[in-house]
């Protein structure tokens, strides 16, 4: 061992032994909180009779009081503890104009010890981190609340500490991320994302670290870590605005329960609470009159893979386009030009002449258009009143009330959704059957004309929402979103990895939506190895994807004689990977039916499946389809049938690549009959 080494292992026993006497520190003042709280409680108890009001609320106080602090002790106790596990990651040496250097170490979380001034560790969402991130040996500068620091580095280490013992340690003058990503990348995957501090590239670190877009937009390909660097962009806007934003404050979209399952680990590893989620189906829910059901977005692509009704594509496609957003602002103006039939209005012997009410609808041309008429019958009322100097009857308010509704041509937004159609001329493109159930297109452009024609105001509360797989929603749904979410946005996704190519989204239609957006792409892919690449773009090419120089087996491509060989030969393959040791081996078919056939056909306990109703990801063995897969990533993957037969369509071939691009190391394909047109060549 040199003596660099020998000395950062001494330093690394001083910082844990500073940690040990810091957790001691906490546990006496848990215990002290604990104490003082049950003596507290004890006490109002025992006087509770001699106590007036002032005194409970004054008790009342006292006790939150003293619960909260403990719960911040607790808090600080659980930071310490993920401290002594792994303290810093990374160390540089800078130094002021005219200074000696001052070692800085990074970490997940600051620590000060007993007495000190300064810092022993500092988080890396810190300005001075941001050092570490950003530049190589020699001049740099970092931003501060006062202004710019400027200085030079003159060392940069990063070490690998895993159950408070150094494993490697290494020196850089080039990019120092790269070595350990390397180590990091060829480790198995979990059933857990995992939090990317010590790895955080440059690009990343300038998204990562954006205060001032008001919308994001992240564009990366597989792989690119999007999902991962939008929740560490989360961790650092809490720790930069923790007066003013917390994470109850925050939304994010998800795709699936399992997906958010999969990602619920990584803020609370950042130091962070677990930020509220929901799916877009849930939002609609929530929006929608509960008189309809409606079809889900897991089951409109099912139904597009399992039998593709070229009418039922059309009306999709059409609804997916940002001139059908277009088309609805058009009906809406011509609505409030063209419904209106403004007449004079008989209250008793009072006529209220049709100008009077025509103005005063006017007046109103800011409110959403099936509220104003409460307002205008207010004034109406007002004006009779004047006229005729007496109160008015229950009988007079309702001629009021009927007569301005009798002047519109509908009351109801549904029949002015129907409306739409017709006035387009194109009738034949909603199907709506008798037990109100709308097709998975139809519901936000129902509920786009509601906020329109209505006025919601649901979501005041959150301060900023977190759009995931951005790809598949439609610019409609955008439109809803934008109307119903005021704050700062973070949204991310990959157009190659659309579960519907016919209701895609791109970068550039998102910009359409939010002309505000700062759009960054991200081309460099971590998670599959150059082969493994190379095949995923065969299927779905994309000339600007940039793998890192990271090694592994060819893909395997094995024909088999039949369907039951194909079963027989992944009861070998799921063998196979146990024996290997790795973590995760996915199974990714293309339809619920295919997925259920495959577990069915494994041995008992062997493997997991997931269907649209499950909630958790687990390690192991997983059986699942592409569109459930989108986001999550394991050791090995194999794709069954992967025939002509079974992959021919646009959507057939989004679905084989998502399943491809799944793969870490390994990826395995079988198939009977002929080989699907996508992966010949």
């Amino acid at each position: 061992m040199n003596a660099t080494e020998q000395q950062e292992r001494e330093y690394l026993e001083h910082i844990k032994e500073q940690l040990t006497l810091a957790i001691r520190r906490v546990d006496d003042a848990v215990r002290q909180y604990s104490t003082e709280l049950r003596q507290k409680k004890q006490y109002i108890h025992e006087h509770q009779s001699g106590m007036d009001e002032a005194d409970m609320v004054a008790a009342d106080q006292s006790i939150n009081r003293m619960a909260f602090t403990g719960e911040a002790a607790v808090g600080r106790k659980r930071r310490l503890f993920k401290l002594l596990q792994s303290p810093y990651f990374g160390r540089l040496d800078f130094a002021l104009p005219n200074q000696p250097p001052t070692p800085v170490y990074i970490g997940v979380h600051a620590f000060a010890g007993e007495g000190q001034r300064q810092n022993l560790i500092y988080d890396w969402r810190a300005p001075i981190s941001s050092l570490f991130y950003d530049f190589e040996l020699g001049p740099a500068a970092y931003d501060t609340p006062s202004g710019p620091v400027r200085g030079r580095i003159e060392l940069k280490r990063q070490y690998k500490i895993r159950d408070g013992r150094l494993e490697f340690m290494l020196d850089s003058g080039v990019n120092i991320h790269d070595d350990v990503l390397q180590r990091e990348l060829a480790k198995s995957a979990d059933d857990k994302m995992k939090n990317i501090v010590a790895t955080i590239q440059r690009d990343q670190n300038a998204v990562i670290r954006n205060e001032e877009a008001s919308v994001m937009v992240i564009q990366g390909v597989a792989g690119s870590g999007k999902t991962s660097i939008a929740l560490h962009r989360i961790a650092f806007l809490l720790y930069r605005y923790r007066d003013t934003l917390a994470a109850k404050d925050l939304l994010i979209i998800s795709p699936n329960k399992v997906f958010a399952d999969y990602i619920s680990n990584v803020l609370p590893e950042l130091g962070e609470e677990h930020l509220p989620e929901m799916g877009l189906e849930e939002l609609a829910a929530d929006l929608l009159d509960t008189r309809y059901t409606f079809q889900t977005f897991f089951e409109q692509v099912s139904a597009l893979l399992e039998k593709p009704d070229p009418a039922f594509i059309e009306r999709m496609r059409f609804k997916s386009s940002v001139e059908f957003l277009g088309q609805l602002n058009q009906y809406l103006l011509h609505v409030e030009n063209h419904y209106f039939q403004f007449t004079d209005l008989r209250v008793g012997r009072t006529v209220v002449p049709a100008a009077v009410i025509q103005q005063k609808f006017r007046t109103y041309h800011r409110v959403p258009l099936l509220k104003r008429f409460q307002q205008v019958a207010h004034d109406v009322r007002a004006y009779v009143r004047d006229k005729v100097d007496r109160k008015l009857t229950g009988g007079d308010k309702n001629a009021i009330a009927e007569g301005l509704q009798r002047m519109f041509r509908f009351q109801h937004v549904p029949d002015l959704y129907r409306d739409f159609y017709r006035w387009l001329g194109r009738p034949e493109l909603l199907t709506l059957n008798h037990r109100p159930h709308l097709e998975w297109a139809d519901v936000f452009p129902l509920i786009y004309l509601r906020l329109r024609l209505e006025g919601i105001t649901a979501y005041e509360h959150v301060k900023h929402l977190l759009i995931d797989e951005m790809q598949d929603y439609t610019p409609v749904q955008y439109a809803v979103l934008a109307r119903l979410f005021h704050c700062r946005k973070t949204i991310l996704g990959d157009v190659s990895q659309t579960v519907n190519p016919y209701s895609a989204s791109s970068a550039e239609t998102i910009e359409r939506v939010f002309p505000q957006a700062d759009v960054v792409k991200l081309y460099r892919s971590y998670r599959s190895t150059v082969e493994i690449t190379a095949f995923a773009q065969r299927i779905t090419p994309n000339p600007h994807i940039m793998p890192l120089e990271r090694h592994g087996p060819a893909p395997v491509i094995r024909q088999l004689g039949s369907q039951p060989e194909e079963l027989a030969a992944l009861q070998q393959l799921v063998a196979d990977f146990r024996r290997a040791g790795h973590q995760s081996l996915g199974i990714i078919c293309k339809t619920q039916r295919q997925a259920e056939q495959v577990f069915q056909a494994l041995p008992d306990s062997q493997a997991h499946l997931l269907t649209a109703d499950s909630t958790t990801f687990q390690e192991g063995v997983i059986v699942t389809t592409a569109h459930l897969a989108k986001g999550l990533e394991f050791d090995a993957v194999v794709v069954p049938f992967a025939s002509a037969r079974n992959y021919r369509t646009e959507v057939d071939r989004s679905m084989l690549y998502v399943a491809c691009t799944r793969a870490m190391h390994q990826l395995t394909l079988t198939y009977s009959g002929e080989l699907a047109a996508f992966l010949a060549g």
